[in-house]
């Protein structure tokens, strides 16, 4: 096949409009999809315009309204290291922008990217993110000085090829003349200033920051509250190519003190480009392909843009890249664009059906389009809150194990796995933490480094560095989870094992006895309610670390181990504070005064969640959801978006279904979820986002807490009755993954109106 990328001779308009009536009806196939799956804007929207995530689980790229500007995109694992601050996700150079001119030469805001986006440029505006395909559409008609060009951009982050990046602009002028258009990589600037948040203290971090006239809030729309201190690390680009002869670009660069990257493009100009002219242009912000072109009123010119990304120990350097950007331009879009609706097709065979609610199943698909986007199958990465943004700088915390893992692993147990592997990968680290501190077994960080696994917190929050440690049992149980849902005894020798039997190891020396009261207690600890911090015996703390213990025990028992003797000690001889005559439990330890409760509810709340799956009586559970969620149930959702259904389910209320109705109304509605993307925030207030913690803890609400479903040693389980939101007429889950059957699990109303469980058998 010849490159497109040579000089070719003119094809005529007929043989033009003969080779579009054949790709018309590939076009058309890979549009027709489920309206749940598409979400839009229109240019009225746009002061409100959140972006949305472009992404595979190596690449993600946030969206643009113009869909041809510069946006940001960071590559796994690859962070910035400067001296004295904490790592943070290294900002690649931009990929996306294509700029247009609808004359041949004139000034600077003659350009597309240039001009302001309103309604007497930008007619006719509609973009959309179809969530079955990953691809983002946007059309517009672009009005200057007179002349008015039709503009449709179509960008995607290739899932079946994941090196890939592809986006194309097709230009419609209605006028005889001239277009320009510019094929940039853009190359950032760093961010400026850069702040020691690794030696600063809060208040010479408050101190500094005032100093500097930096404020912790946000500046609409959608910027980060905490923009100010989790801004992007830096990659400096040390090398550029261009060849305006085969039309590629390509370079090499390196994040701060971190891993090398590379970057290649290739781009592919219209069937009727004979004649341009093209130039290769450097600047200090740009590599750029530069192309003149004669065009003809009413006739359509495609121009593609097939990027090649790739990072030390993903892919090659910028030649490989190069070589794979020809490839795919060699492949033609419509090839990588079928290629894509087809992997995309593959992912959402697994999938969440919710009849009756169009509205709740399009959160739904938004929710776990957006996990899906963020992480990749078969690795040994995992996603922070925010996936591959800025959100808490990307570090790794707690949140994947307990929020992210639990919402995959049924669905997408592959994905699920590459949370794991993350922590045995990272396991040598945690272990010299534990050592660090005087304890044995791994002491996993608050704030893991995604490539090194190290602690990065920043020292103003060091205090819970060293003494949020209920982080370490939810690795555990998630790793004993994953066990119990495949049955796979190599997998638990070779890999899961390690990180129980060390966690395990850390919590028998965590724990300390006390004789006189016959218990053990973990003392100095800061709970996951983070405001009550230096306390002892948080609940929730404590009964993760019985779990670790009692998992460690188990596991140690199906491959043959002997595990230690204090194991079980230590389990079963932990404090969990409880209400005088054991009513319900209480958060803490008698003696700590509450300084805030968090979490709607504090950490009683959390002992609802799915994965840690704390039995208990059917009065103790009742009693423990009066006294310690249902007065803050309503409006810990509609604040916060790590919601509650879960434990409410596990509550078994009789009103479940009228209260989880009101729960997927305030989900929908309390402001967690920004416009037009649905893309997730951590709180109502903030612009943190998109918050995968937030889209996890929703997603388990459908799959466990509306079927009442927990993975135990026997098995899948209806553990709780199952409930509907009023409404609904149904709730599948389809193509689950369990113990190697494929099951297909659905919760329906029988005339009655009670719901009931089928598809377990």
């Amino acid at each position: 096949m010849r490159d497109p990328g040579s000089r070719f001779p003119p094809m005529t308009n007929v043989a033009y409009v003969f080779l579009c009536a054949l790709l018309l009806p590939v076009v058309a196939a890979g549009q027709a999809t489920d309206a749940s799956f598409q979400l839009s804007t229109g240019l009225e929207q746009l002061p409100d315009y959140f972006p949305g995530l472009l992404g595979n689980g190596y690449i993600a790229t946030q969206t643009t309204p113009r869909g041809t500007g510069p946006a940001q995109t960071y590559l796994v694992g690859l962070m910035d290291y400067r001296p004295g601050d904490i790592s943070r996700p290294a900002l690649v150079p931009g990929w996306t922008a294509i700029d247009f001119a609808p004359r041949r030469a004139g000034p600077q805001d003659d350009w597309l990217n240039e001009g302001p986006l309103n309604a007497a440029r930008f007619a006719d505006y509609r973009q959309m993110l179809d969530m079955r395909a990953g691809i983002l559409t946007t059309r517009y008609s672009y009005s200057d000085q007179g002349r008015q060009t039709a503009v449709q951009v179509i960008t995607f982050v290739s899932e079946s090829s994941p090196h890939l990046a592809v986006t194309r602009l097709a230009l419609t002028p209605e006028y005889d003349g001239w277009v320009r258009v510019s094929f940039p990589l853009t190359l950032w600037r760093q961010h400026t200033p850069r702040l020691p948040l690794g030696r600063w203290t809060g208040p010479e971090q408050d101190q500094a920051l005032a100093a500097r006239g930096i404020a912790l809030q946000p500046h609409p729309p959608a910027t980060a509250d905490r923009a100010a201190l989790w801004y992007p690390g830096y990659t400096e680009v040390t090398a550029t190519s261009g060849d305006a002869r085969t039309l590629t670009l390509s370079l090499a660069g390196k994040a701060e003190n971190g891993l090398p990257m590379a970057m290649a493009a290739a781009i592919a100009l219209p069937l009727q480009a004979h004649g341009a002219q093209v130039s290769v242009s450097r600047a200090a912000d740009r590599l750029a392909l530069d192309v003149t072109l004669r065009v003809a009123k009413g006739h359509t010119y495609d121009f593609s843009k097939f990027v090649a990304l790739s990072r030390s120990g993903w892919g090659g350097g910028a030649a490989e890249d190069l070589t794979l950007a020809r490839q795919a331009r060699m492949q033609g879009f419509e090839e990588l664009a079928s290629a894509q609706r087809a992997a995309w097709q593959a992912l959402w065979q697994s999938d969440i059906l919710i009849k009756g609610d169009p509205r709740a199943q399009q959160v739904a698909h938004a929710q776990l389009y957006y996990l899906l986007a963020s992480v990749a199958p078969d690795t040994a990465w995992a996603t922070g809150p925010c996936g591959l943004t800025l959100c808490y700088a990307g570090h790794v915390f707690w949140d994947s194990d307990t929020w992210m893992f639990p919402a995959l692993l049924l669905l997408h147990p592959r994905r699920a796995q590459s949370i794991l592997a993350f922590r045995e990968r990272t396991l040598a680290a945690a272990r010299g933490r534990a050592r660090q501190y005087g304890y044995r077994g791994a002491m996993f960080p608050w704030e893991s480094d995604p490539q090194k696994g190290t602690e990065q917190i920043p020292h103003s929050a060091d205090l819970l560095s060293k003494s949020e440690n209920h982080v370490n049992s939810e690795v555990a149980i998630a790793q004993w989870q994953y066990y119990l849902a495949t049955l796979d005894r190599s997998w638990l020798r070779a890999h899961g094992w390690p990180v129980i039997r060390e966690v395990a190891r850390f919590w028998a020396s965590r724990a300390t006895y006390d004789a006189s009261r016959r218990r053990y207690d973990i003392l100095h600890v800061t709970s996951v309610a983070e405001s009550n911090a230096d306390i002892p015996d948080d609940t929730f703390t404590n009964l993760g670390a019985a779990k670790a213990l009692d998992f460690a025990v188990a596991a140690a028992k199906v491959i043959g181990a002997q595990p230690d003797a204090d194991w079980s000690h230590v389990a079963h001889g932990l404090y969990i504070p409880m209400a005088p005559n054991g009513q319900y439990h209480l958060a803490f330890a008698p003696s700590v005064t509450t300084h805030g409760e968090d979490f709607g509810g504090g950490p009683v709340a959390l002992l609802f969640l799915p994965a840690l799956d704390f039995q208990m009586p059917r009065a103790l559970r009742q009693s423990d959801y009066r006294h310690a969620i249902q007065r803050d149930a309503a409006s810990s959702v509609g604040e916060v978006s790590m919601g509650i259904l879960p434990r409410v389910s596990a509550a078994d209320e009789a009103d479940l279904g009228a209260q989880a109705a009101a729960w997927a109304k305030l989900f929908e509605t309390g402001g967690t979820l920004k416009s037009p993307y649905d893309a997730c925030t951590e709180t109502a207030s903030n612009e943190v986002g998109p918050f995968l913690t937030g889209s996890g803890s929703y997603l388990q609400s459908l799959i466990y807490g509306l079927t009442g479903l927990r993975i135990r040693a026997t098995g899948l389980v209806a553990a709780y009755p199952p409930a509907l939101p009023s409404g609904w007429v149904s709730l599948t889950l389809r193509n689950v993954t369990f113990r190697g059957r494929r099951l297909t699990i659905r919760v329906l109303r029988d005339p009655t109106g009670v719901a009931h469980l089928s598809g377990l058998r």
